[in-house]
């Protein structure tokens, strides 16, 4: 089993397996998720969607970057928050154990 473990979330809610059972994820995936959470959890994103003013948008993703950035499990200086348009974005970075990793929010 690996270092990092937890419950699968999906669409804010546990998933299940076919006996009832909470799936669990690992590695990787977990600590996706947890930048996931944390970045809804913080407000700044739907701050960010909000923002019309590209100099604030700027401001509010590098505030999303230092956030993720202060996660003890990634590489300081790797997360990026990438726009995708239609108010989806991308956050990169790398793990220290598993390497690259990659959320959309």
């Amino acid at each position: 089993m690996s270092e990092y473990v937890d419950l699968l979330i999906a669409g804010n809610d546990l998933v299940l397996d076919p006996s009832r059972q909470p799936l669990l994820i690992d590695g990787r995936a977990s600590i996706a998720q947890d930048i996931a959470h944390m970045i809804r959890e913080s407000g700044l994103l739907v701050t960010l969607v909000a923002e019309r003013d590209s100099l604030r948008q700027r401001d509010c993703r590098q505030q999303l970057e230092l956030l993720v950035e202060a996660d003890e499990r990634l590489v300081p200086g790797t997360a990026q928050v990438i726009p995708e348009g239609n108010g989806n974005y991308t956050v990169t970075a790398t793990t220290l154990k598993y390497g690259a990793l990659q959320v959309t929010v």
